[in-house]
């Protein structure tokens, strides 16, 4: 929900994702596991291959392979962020950390977690979904809406049918929130039965500082409830570490435009990517959010700039440099640590 406004300490504790049946648990310990997904097989329009293990039997990704910090590494800040954290992907293990759990709203992050739902509940990511007025009508960013109140593409249509595949780039590519309300309504029926799901997927997967109150990440006009909806830094990183097995969710994220048609073939949508780190070597993917209260978040996921084999994910909330402050993180992160 790109609305364009104006507007450390390092620990030595290892974590390990041990995911079994889908439910995520990190623990003090670091061993390696294969991660086997209670989605296998329910998500008709994604191969084998998208639904692949995060950690796989590889001697590249295994997490035998784990982050070890070289000699004579100085310490490191992100002082414009109050809240960050760099995770190695395959191992769960947090190689910087700055507040890291502590609660902070999101923004349109929440989209990645909306993401990951669709793709493990949608029976085929070409079914159509009918667009909802309440959609349509969402505030901030929307499909031909950069911002709220500037439009300058086609929007989308009450009653018009797109499919669940193209509402995705419009919820990953442009934070589109009209799409991200889109998918809700028809994989649940309603926004709050959906949200009902993301947080019972929240616990599943062991975020303890997670609780989500829309799909899109829109504030809520109560400020009072609004203090109910929060993640963390560190919470944020475990979403993507456990959504890098959908490669649809990760490919979508590295286009940079699109169109996306109707599925009468009457309206065409143009589609454009807000991310500025496209291009960057061995780059996964990003997500951005932004609302006032929640201030400029990122997360982003890049390989070993080197050899792709091994991956981080960084995420900074209520940062003003977001996209700079990545860079810095993921370039301190692959320079000041080695994979053995």
């Amino acid at each position: 929900m790109e609305q364009k406004f104006i507007p450390i300490a390092l620990t030595s504790i290892f974590l390990a994702a041990i995911i079994t049946g889908g439910s995520v648990v990190f623990t003090n310990r670091a061993v390696p596991v294969t991660v086997e997904s209670r989605f296998s097989g329910r998500v008709a329009g994604v191969s084998a291959e998208r639904t692949a293990p995060v950690v796989e039997e590889r001697r590249d990704t295994s997490s035998d392979f784990r982050p070890l910090r070289k000699p004579d590494v100085g310490t490191f800040a992100v002082p414009t962020a109050h809240s960050a954290v760099l995770l190695d992907a395959a191992t769960g293990i947090p190689i910087f950390e700055q507040d890291a759990d502590a609660h902070r709203a999101i923004a349109s992050i929440t989209k990645l977690m909306t993401a990951m739902i669709t793709v493990e509940t949608a029976k085929d990511l070409d079914e159509p979904v009918t667009i909802p007025e309440d959609a349509v009508y969402a505030e901030g960013t929307r499909v031909g809406c950069p911002r709220s109140g500037y439009c300058i593409g086609e929007r989308l249509h009450v009653g018009e049918t797109v499919s669940v595949r193209n509402l995705l780039k419009a919820t990953l590519m442009n934070s589109a929130n009209d799409a991200a309300i889109s998918l809700a309504e028809h994989v649940s029926g309603s926004q709050d039965k959906f949200v009902d799901t993301m947080n019972k997927r929240s616990a599943e997967l062991g975020l303890t500082n997670t609780h989500f109150c829309t799909p899109s990440g829109l504030e809520l006009d109560d400020v009072a409830e609004e203090e109910h909806c929060y993640s963390s830094a560190r919470d944020v990183a475990k979403i993507a570490a456990y959504a890098l097995r959908y490669d649809v969710i990760w490919t979508t994220m590295r286009m940079e435009k699109t169109i996306i048609p109707s599925v009468d073939g009457k309206y065409e949508h143009e589609i454009f990517n807000t991310d500025q780190l496209l291009g960057y070597p061995n780059l996964v993917g990003t997500k951005t959010g932004f609302t006032p209260r929640a201030g400029y978040s990122l997360v982003a996921v890049a390989g070993d700039p080197a050899n792709a084999k091994h991956r981080l994910i960084a995420v900074v909330l209520d940062d003003p440099t977001r996209w700079q402050s990545i860079q810095n993180m993921l370039s301190w992160g692959f320079g000041s640590y080695v994979w053995k």
